[in-house]
């Protein structure tokens, strides 16, 4: 799709405006966008283009993140590869793998607050992913058991050991 502008250029950014309840849609090149009044977009950063996923992304950490004095921060880093949470929020990319899980103290919030969930929800494949179905669900039910048992309710735990015995005995069967 062409810039509606220039007709010059792919229209990548894509904006929806509404005045007085109307609703109206442009879709623009980064430079038709840039030069449009009312629209307060970043001009130099380091990555090519201030709409790429690491400068949302970055941005979304500083609006979710509160103001912090500088001299209360420690600094927090990655033993791996030395990236700190400074490096990301500049740079919106994490060094390596184990950032996630170096700096999950920082991230994990964050991301249930963007995503509203840390965990993986998609589509498993029904002949290849019963297995994964199933301890899916044994994992469910331990998280239930141990409530119940916090809130005594002893006779829904019992319940629960058997259901899980159960579905373990059918995995170990697939297995």
């Amino acid at each position: 799709m062409l810039c509606e502008r220039c007709n010059k250029n792919d229209a990548n950014v894509h904006l929806t405006q509404v005045v007085n309840g109307t609703k109206s849609q442009h879709n623009l090149c980064e430079n038709c966008a840039k030069e449009m009044s009312g629209f307060d977009l970043p001009v130099d950063m380091n990555l090519s283009s201030p709409f790429a996923f690491q400068n949302i992304l970055s941005g979304i950490m500083d609006y979710i993140n509160q103001p912090v004095k500088q001299e209360d921060t420690i600094e927090v880093k990655c033993s791996n590869c030395g990236t700190t949470y400074t490096d990301f929020r500049k740079k919106g990319l994490v060094g390596c793998s184990e950032c996630y899980e170096n700096l999950s103290n920082i991230f994990m919030p964050v991301i249930k607050r963007v995503q509203s969930n840390v965990e993986h929800t998609g589509k498993i494949p029904k002949r290849a992913g019963s297995h994964l179905l199933q301890k899916k669900k044994i994992d469910i039910f331990k998280e239930e058991l141990r409530e119940c048992i916090e809130n005594e309710q002893y006779e829904k735990a019992a319940e629960l050991r058997d259901m899980i015995k159960e579905l373990q005995k059918l995995n170990e069967g697939e297995v």
